[in-house]
Order: structure tokens, then sequence, then C-alpha cells
């Protein structure tokens, strides 16, 4: 059966059912449907802090187009801690529909493992990344509002740095002219969007601690800038309140259930190849105060999502993980040492030999860099050998590090029943969380120190104008703010073709963007894009609609 067809096939319990599970009754929820809730974020804020609950990371080694499998393990962890008889619920991302309409795919889980109802989850859900998009585009139109109409903080139209956004892949918006027509349409201008997952918005709503906190971070937003360099903030056009009021309601946690009618908030979902890549910090500790365990998952490989996990959400909330857990499989370890796809299921020593450098690489930053207690989880395929298999716990316990063979796609939460054993002995373990950099460092030394540390580069290079940037943002009191890397997913380096575990490499800065409300630096790097494209097949011509049921939708 296809991922669709096990998650329409669920024995899905009625939200209230899931809600009173955690103790959440009716009156604080507010339904979707039958299968999927809000939760009322008064109730949430009045709940005292559980001084035991344990947060776990679940993140994985550089994405290959075989998969790892990084949701899954989240769910059928969570499944599983629940199996062993432990209170544990699940917070995850929200998916972009560009990915779903495109190549990447949705964010539910797959197989056994999955959180439903999967196609709500994958498609509209509840709004939220509508509502962050409107926000985000009404402060764009009152931008350009107050421009037409006198322009009375004097703002320089060539420097408005406020983009638009879309939750959809569409590459010729990157670049626009817009406002052209006439007078009447405003001032002509080069102009773009980005898509909702990249906007300072979804920052923001992520890493706030409550209404209040995001009002305040919206104020602070740097819409532009006046011809003498000075900012023009979203609060100069009162545009805090109006947003506020549109995320309102969204920002509130959703509440849904498992295959295995585990609970799960979903909420939030900026990606971590262009932006922080975790889940909302209010859906976490939230999380925290209703279980004893909680599973969460950062963004794409432990070089991009975990550290920015760790650097931005944990620097900013106070959130410090537990355990973390790496996922891999066998085929894409064989990818990174060069096999072809048409034969990773295929055994293949030298080239599980030659790809282990990648998810020892991760082990290293995980272990030593960011100094967590970690466990190895491996989403094991039928294709996979015993040589093969034996090959790899030879070299990950020569680290000093356990590995589980796990089971979850195919067979559910007692598929990860010893996955779940190994992290709760792991929680038990003390935990001194270490940060890449700190406060005090300058910009140029915090993606310095990312660089080197993490991803293994040489150097980090930079034209004069970059370097000038990173300068006049210190000057403008934004030096301690963290730093939030944009690069490709697929390898250490700014390359995507460079497999493995690439050393020596030079990361180069191409732009610096301030995020003056969600207080963090973006270093775009290399060739990504705030905007992604299509793929020349997109996932959206296999979609459809047919007798009642939404088919092809993984």
């Amino acid at each position: 059966m296809s991922d669709i067809e096990i998650a329409q096939a669920a024995t899905m319990k009625p939200i209230n059912e899931i809600g009173a599970s955690l103790g959440i009754d009716v009156e604080n929820l507010e339904a979707y449907g039958k299968y999927k809730a809000k939760v009322n974020l008064k109730y949430l804020t009045s709940l005292p802090e559980r001084k035991n609950s344990k947060l776990i990371l679940v993140t994985a080694i550089s994405p290959t187009p075989a998969g790892e499998g990084k949701t899954t393990t989240t769910v059928g962890l969570g499944d599983a801690l629940r199996h062993i008889g432990k209170n544990a619920m699940i917070a995850l991302r929200e998916p972009s529909l560009g990915p779903v309409f495109g190549m990447k795919g949705g964010a539910a889980g797959g197989g056994y493992a999955q959180v439903v109802p999967m196609e709500d989850i994958n498609l509209h859900f509840t709004g939220d990344f509508n509502a962050i998009a409107l926000a985000n585009n009404l402060l764009a139109a009152l931008v350009d509002n107050h421009i037409h109409h006198g322009n009375e903080l004097a703002i320089d139209i060539r420097r408005v740095t406020w983009k638009r956004v879309i939750d959809m892949n569409d590459r010729a918006l990157r670049e626009i002219i817009q406002s052209i027509g006439g007078v009447g349409n405003g001032y002509p201008r080069s102009d773009g969007f980005d898509i909702v997952v990249a906007s300072e918005i979804m920052a923001i709503f992520c890493l706030a601690t409550s209404i209040e906190d995001m009002k305040e971070k919206i104020g602070k937003i740097v819409v532009g800038y006046k011809r003498d360099k000075s900012p023009v903030l979203a609060s100069d056009l009162n545009a805090q309140g109006a947003m506020t009021v549109i995320l309102k309601d969204a920002f509130q946690p959703n509440l849904v259930q498992t295959l295995e009618n585990t609970p799960a908030f979903i909420h939030g979902g900026p990606f971590a190849n262009i932006a922080h890549g975790c889940n909302s910090v209010v859906a976490t500790t939230s999380a925290m105060k209703l279980a004893d365990y909680v599973v969460t998952e950062a963004g794409f490989g432990a070089d991009l999502g975990a550290e920015k996990f760790i650097d931005i959400k944990c620097r900013k909330s106070g959130l410090r993980p537990s355990a973390c857990v790496l996922v891999a499989t066998i085929r894409a370890l064989k990818y990174h040492g060069g096999a072809d796809l048409k034969t990773i299921t295929d055994e293949n020593l030298p080239a599980l030999e030659a790809g282990l450098v990648n998810l020892e690489r991760h082990i290293h930053n995980i272990k030593n860099v960011y100094n967590l207690p970690l466990v190895v989880s491996i989403n094991n395929f039928t294709s996979d050998t015993a040589a093969e298999v034996e090959l790899l716990r030879t070299r990950v316990e020569a680290l000093g590090v356990k590995i589980v063979l796990a089971t979850h796609w195919a067979d559910g939460g007692k598929g990860a029943a010893d996955l779940a054993h190994v992290v709760v002995e792991l929680c038990e373990q003390p935990q001194e969380m270490t940060f890449v950099y700190e406060d005090e460092q300058s910009l140029w030394e915090k993606i310095t120190s990312v660089a080197t540390k993490v991803y293994g580069a040489k150097e980090v290079t930079a034209d004069a104008k970059i370097r000038l940037k990173l300068k006049e943002l210190e000057v403008a009191g934004y030096g301690h703010f963290p730093i939030c890397v944009a690069k490709t997913q697929y390898s250490f380096s700014t390359d995507a073709a460079l497999r493995g575990a690439p050393s020596g490499h030079s990361l180069n800065i191409r732009e610096v963007k301030l995020s003056a409300g969600a207080e963090f630096i973006v270093m775009i790097c290399g060739e990504i894009m705030t905007m992604p494209g299509l793929p020349k097949v997109p996932a959206a011509e296999r979609i459809d609609y047919i007798d009642g049921k939404v088919v092809g939708l993984f």
C-alpha cells in the first residue's frame, strides 16, 4: 500500500479523545472537523512546567534522493515510546505546499509511521501558512501604500527590502517589476517573491514565546531604508497590530495524532536550507508541559537543522534536548559513497564504506561540537544485506555510539521499540549542550565557526561589499544576533554535487539579510534560492481527485 492508502485506511480517534489523553478538556480545543484542532493558548500558558520532561531531537545525515526517513523516525519513535509504556508526544513542522507539489514531497512521515489526517496536514491543514502569507503581504502592501500616499517616512524606493510571499515553488516570481500600468498603481520598482517558509514572519511565528512577544518582534522588522540608510521598521507603519490580528488564531498549536493515536503538535514550518528549520517554540514548550517525553525534529541534516535548532531555537527559548537521534539508511550512505541511484539496492560494501564518512562527520558534530548524547537509527530495508549491516555497525560502535536497526516504516511503533529503550537510557545521562559560537563573537567569527567546526571548510570568503554589510550590522547593534546559514542541504559544502564529507573547501557568502524581528542574520551561500522552482516533472502531475478520494499524494 502507498502512504496515502495506509493513511486513508487508518482508524483515527476523535480529536477530543486525543486531547483528553493529554488532560485537555474539550472546552480548550477548537476543532477543525473531527480529527484536528487548535489548543487554546491561554490554557497552555497556564499549565505548570513538568520538571522531568525530556526533549528528544531527531536529525539525519545529509539528505539524498535515496531517502533517510527523519520524519518517519520521529513519528515511529513517538509511537515506540508509548509502546514501551512512556507518556510521549510529538512536535513536528507543518509541510509547505511548495515541496508537496514539487519534488521533495510532504512531511507527515511514511508507511506505518505517519501523522494523520495525512491529506489535510500536507495540504491546507488549519490555514496557518495562509495566515502567515497574509500577514507578510499586508506589510508589503502597507509599504507600497505609504510610498504612494506621499512617503512621509522618506523611504528610498530603491532600498525597500520587504518581499511578498506565496506558498508555492514558482521561479517566475523570483525577480519581478511591480506597480507598472500607470501612476495610480504606485511607483514601479524591482521586487520579487519568496516562498512562505522563508518569510521572516514564519521565523517570528516559530520563535515567539507569546502573542505579545510575536507582536513586539513584528514591530522590529526592517522593511527598507531611507536615503541616509537609516532603517524603516514595521512599527513605523503601525503594521504590527493588524498583522498580529491576522496571526492570533494561527499562533495556537495544532493537535493531531499518529496512526497509533499518539498525540502530535504540528505547528510552523520554516525550511532548514533557507531558514531555521524548526517547529514553533510554543508548540515544543507546550508539549513538554503535557508529556514526559517529547520527540521533535530539525530540518534536513545535522549540519543545517540541528545546528540551527541549537544555535537559534535553543539559544532563544532555553530548551535543551536530552538526547539526539541521528537517522540514516544504508542505501543513502551508499549514494554518498558514489553509488548510482539505480544500483543502491545492490550490495556494495566499497560504496557503503566510502559513504560512511558522511555519517561519521555528523556523529562527530553531534558528540563533539553540540555535545549531545547520541544514538544512530538505521531505517532498515529488505535490500540491506548482513554484510552491509555488520560493516555499518562496526564503524559506528568504534566511535563509541550505539546503533539500532528500526523497522517502524513497516511495523509501526513496535518496530522502533529497541530505539525507544536506548533513547530512554540516553535521556538519563548528564547533558551539557554547547553552542557552536557565543553571542559576543563577531558575525564573521560566528560564520567561520559554523563553516570550520560543522561543515569542515577551511575558510569563509566574501567580497568587500558583504564584509562591509556585516560591519554595518554590528555598528547598528545587531552583532549579538545568531546567524542562519542558507545553503544547499545535499552537501557539507555549497556544491550539492559533493557527496560524502568534503573537507578543505571554501564557504562563500553571496548575500547577507537582516531579520531584525526574528533576531538573526541570514547568510546566503552558494546557489541556494529563497524561492525554489518546480522540477521538470513536478509531483503535482500525479495528484488528482477521483471518486471522492485524493490520489497520488505520496
